[in-house]
């Protein structure tokens, strides 16, 4: 784990967040707590997350979501050499 971000405050918004119940909630937690932009930032890193365990092509990922290459590379190192939440995430979307 990043010591860099594990801060009191931080774990007081992953608490909040693991508190959520519903999609409705998450809607409206997300709404308030960041822009649109951002909303829609890491809502196109996770597709592109998900695209690459898929084997899709750099192209197809940016024609898809609108993702620059330098973003899909950014997300493509993650997966290579981060934490390993986006797997932990896809594979269990997958199991439900």
């Amino acid at each position: 784990m990043n010591k860099k971000i594990k801060t009191p405050a931080v774990e007081k918004l992953f608490e909040a967040i693991l508190c959520l119940e519903n999609m409705d909630e998450c809607f409206d937690f997300f709404e308030d707590i960041c822009t649109i932009n951002e909303l829609l930032s890491l809502s196109q890193r996770f597709e592109v997350a998900r695209m690459l365990r898929e084997q899709r092509t750099y192209l197809e990922i940016a024609e898809k979501t609108g993702a620059s290459t330098a973003t899909i590379s950014r997300v493509n190192r993650s997966l290579n050499y981060g934490n390993d939440g986006y797997d932990m995430v896809i594979n269990r979307m997958k199991e439900n």
